[in-house]
Protein backbone atom coordinates (compact mmCIF):
# COMPACT_ATOMS: atom_id res chain seq x y z
CA UNK A 1 0.00 0.00 0.00
CA UNK A 2 2.23 2.87 -1.16
CA UNK A 3 -0.60 4.32 -4.01
CA UNK A 4 -3.45 4.66 -2.23
CA UNK A 5 -7.27 6.12 -3.50
CA UNK A 6 -9.76 6.76 -0.61
CA UNK A 7 -13.14 6.52 -2.66
CA UNK A 8 -16.65 7.38 -1.17
CA UNK A 9 -19.38 9.53 -1.90
CA UNK A 10 -19.32 13.64 -0.34
CA UNK A 11 -18.98 12.85 3.95
CA UNK A 12 -18.07 9.53 3.69
CA UNK A 13 -14.85 10.30 6.02
CA UNK A 14 -12.86 10.24 3.04
CA UNK A 15 -10.12 13.31 4.37
CA UNK A 16 -10.18 12.06 7.55
CA UNK A 17 -9.45 8.74 6.88
CA UNK A 18 -6.82 9.18 3.82
CA UNK A 19 -5.06 11.40 6.40
CA UNK A 20 -4.85 8.89 9.37
CA UNK A 21 -3.66 6.15 6.87
CA UNK A 22 -1.35 8.52 6.15
CA UNK A 23 0.36 9.22 9.55
CA UNK A 24 0.64 5.21 9.94
CA UNK A 25 2.41 4.38 6.90
CA UNK A 26 4.19 8.18 6.61
CA UNK A 27 2.51 8.47 3.17
CA UNK A 28 2.47 12.12 1.75
CA UNK A 29 -1.24 12.67 1.69
CA UNK A 30 -2.58 15.43 -0.60
CA UNK A 31 -6.31 16.27 -0.59
CA UNK A 32 -8.49 16.92 -3.81
CA UNK A 33 -10.52 19.53 -3.40
CA UNK A 34 -7.30 21.77 -2.53
CA UNK A 35 -5.77 20.75 -5.42
CA UNK A 36 -9.24 21.47 -7.31
CA UNK A 37 -9.89 24.39 -6.07
CA UNK A 38 -7.10 27.11 -5.98
CA UNK A 39 -8.46 30.73 -5.37
CA UNK A 40 -11.40 32.71 -4.55
CA UNK A 41 -14.95 32.08 -6.36
CA UNK A 42 -14.15 28.17 -6.64
CA UNK A 43 -11.59 28.83 -9.17
CA UNK A 44 -10.76 25.58 -10.73
CA UNK A 45 -6.76 24.83 -11.39
CA UNK A 46 -5.92 24.98 -14.27
CA UNK A 47 -2.88 22.78 -14.21
CA UNK A 48 -4.76 20.20 -12.53
CA UNK A 49 -3.91 17.19 -14.79
CA UNK A 50 -0.14 18.30 -14.90
CA UNK A 51 0.03 18.24 -10.62
CA UNK A 52 -1.74 14.94 -10.34
CA UNK A 53 0.24 13.36 -12.62
CA UNK A 54 3.41 14.59 -11.35
CA UNK A 55 2.26 14.33 -8.00
CA UNK A 56 1.00 10.53 -8.91
CA UNK A 57 3.94 9.58 -10.85
CA UNK A 58 5.76 9.72 -7.45
CA UNK A 59 6.50 6.04 -5.42
CA UNK A 60 4.36 7.33 -2.30
CA UNK A 61 0.75 9.08 -2.32
CA UNK A 62 -2.62 8.75 -1.07
CA UNK A 63 -5.62 10.89 -2.54
CA UNK A 64 -9.18 11.52 -0.90
CA UNK A 65 -10.88 11.08 -4.28
CA UNK A 66 -12.09 9.20 -6.93
CA UNK A 67 -11.07 11.72 -9.29
CA UNK A 68 -12.87 14.79 -11.11
CA UNK A 69 -13.30 12.99 -14.65
CA UNK A 70 -10.22 14.63 -16.36
CA UNK A 71 -7.77 12.81 -13.93
CA UNK A 72 -9.62 9.94 -13.07
CA UNK A 73 -8.12 7.27 -14.86
CA UNK A 74 -4.79 8.40 -14.21
CA UNK A 75 -5.36 8.06 -10.78
CA UNK A 76 -7.05 4.68 -11.09
CA UNK A 77 -4.20 3.37 -13.35
CA UNK A 78 -1.62 4.55 -11.12
CA UNK A 79 -2.71 3.41 -7.71
CA UNK A 80 -2.05 0.32 -5.97
CA UNK A 81 -5.32 0.30 -3.30
CA UNK A 82 -8.40 1.87 -3.00
CA UNK A 83 -10.06 2.17 0.76
CA UNK A 84 -13.98 2.30 -0.32
CA UNK A 85 -16.14 3.89 2.19
CA UNK A 86 -19.48 2.38 0.67
CA UNK A 87 -21.85 3.75 3.22
CA UNK A 88 -25.14 4.56 2.95
CA UNK A 89 -26.87 7.84 2.92
CA UNK A 90 -28.04 7.59 6.31
CA UNK A 91 -24.53 7.88 7.30
CA UNK A 92 -23.23 10.52 5.03
CA UNK A 93 -26.24 12.92 5.45
CA UNK A 94 -25.53 13.77 8.84
CA UNK A 95 -21.80 13.98 8.50
CA UNK A 96 -22.43 16.39 5.40
CA UNK A 97 -25.18 18.63 7.28
CA UNK A 98 -22.70 19.13 10.52
CA UNK A 99 -19.55 19.83 8.33
CA UNK A 100 -21.68 22.48 6.11
CA UNK A 101 -23.25 24.05 9.36
CA UNK A 102 -20.18 24.64 10.66
CA UNK A 103 -18.50 25.84 8.59
CA UNK A 104 -21.41 28.26 7.42
CA UNK A 105 -21.76 29.44 11.21
CA UNK A 106 -17.93 29.81 11.90
CA UNK A 107 -17.18 31.26 8.20
CA UNK A 108 -14.17 28.51 8.43
CA UNK A 109 -12.21 28.93 4.94
CA UNK A 110 -11.94 25.92 2.96
CA UNK A 111 -10.76 25.08 -0.63
CA UNK A 112 -8.65 28.18 -2.20
CA UNK A 113 -9.98 30.37 0.47
CA UNK A 114 -13.90 29.65 -0.26
CA UNK A 115 -16.19 29.60 2.25
CA UNK A 116 -19.68 27.48 2.57
CA UNK A 117 -22.62 30.81 2.90
CA UNK A 118 -26.09 30.56 4.05
CA UNK A 119 -26.84 31.90 0.32
CA UNK A 120 -24.90 28.61 -0.97
CA UNK A 121 -27.07 26.38 0.83
CA UNK A 122 -29.67 27.14 -1.98
CA UNK A 123 -27.48 26.27 -4.65
CA UNK A 124 -27.61 22.83 -6.15
CA UNK A 125 -23.83 22.46 -6.26
CA UNK A 126 -24.25 22.49 -2.34
CA UNK A 127 -22.24 19.56 0.02
CA UNK A 128 -25.12 18.67 1.14
CA UNK A 129 -27.60 18.39 -2.13
CA UNK A 130 -24.51 17.06 -3.76
CA UNK A 131 -23.74 14.55 -1.49
CA UNK A 132 -27.43 13.65 -1.82
CA UNK A 133 -27.67 13.85 -5.72
CA UNK A 134 -24.38 11.71 -6.43
CA UNK A 135 -24.67 9.22 -3.69
CA UNK A 136 -26.25 6.18 -5.96
CA UNK A 137 -24.28 7.14 -8.63
CA UNK A 138 -21.03 7.89 -7.09
CA UNK A 139 -21.75 4.24 -5.80
CA UNK A 140 -22.28 2.57 -8.95
CA UNK A 141 -19.04 4.43 -10.99
CA UNK A 142 -17.13 3.23 -7.82
CA UNK A 143 -18.41 -0.49 -8.14
CA UNK A 144 -18.28 -0.60 -11.80
CA UNK A 145 -14.17 0.68 -11.90
CA UNK A 146 -13.57 -1.77 -8.87
CA UNK A 147 -14.81 -4.75 -10.97
CA UNK A 148 -13.24 -2.95 -14.27
CA UNK A 149 -10.42 -5.23 -15.86
CA UNK A 150 -8.16 -2.24 -16.06
CA UNK A 151 -8.38 -1.93 -12.70
CA UNK A 152 -8.27 -5.67 -11.47
CA UNK A 153 -4.32 -5.57 -10.09
CA UNK A 154 -5.89 -2.62 -7.42
CA UNK A 155 -6.12 -4.20 -3.68
CA UNK A 156 -9.73 -2.92 -2.82
CA UNK A 157 -10.68 -2.78 0.66
CA UNK A 158 -14.67 -2.20 1.27
CA UNK A 159 -16.20 -0.59 4.15
CA UNK A 160 -19.99 -0.32 4.83
CA UNK A 161 -19.60 1.06 7.91
CA UNK A 162 -17.33 3.47 9.70
CA UNK A 163 -17.30 0.99 12.45
CA UNK A 164 -14.95 -1.44 10.37
CA UNK A 165 -12.82 1.48 8.54
CA UNK A 166 -11.81 2.23 12.24
CA UNK A 167 -11.34 -1.66 12.86
CA UNK A 168 -9.36 -1.69 9.55
CA UNK A 169 -7.40 1.50 10.61
CA UNK A 170 -6.48 -0.46 14.05
CA UNK A 171 -4.71 -2.86 12.23
CA UNK A 172 -2.10 -1.08 10.34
Amino acid sequence: MERILVVGSTGAGKSTLARAVGRRLDVPYHEMDALYYTGPGWAVNGKLVEEVSALTAGPRWIIDSIGSADVRDLLWERADTVLWLDYSRRVVMPRVLRRSLRRTLTREPVFGGNRETLAGWFSHEHPAWWAWAQHAGRRQEIERRTGDPRFSPLRTHRFTRPARAAEWLRTL
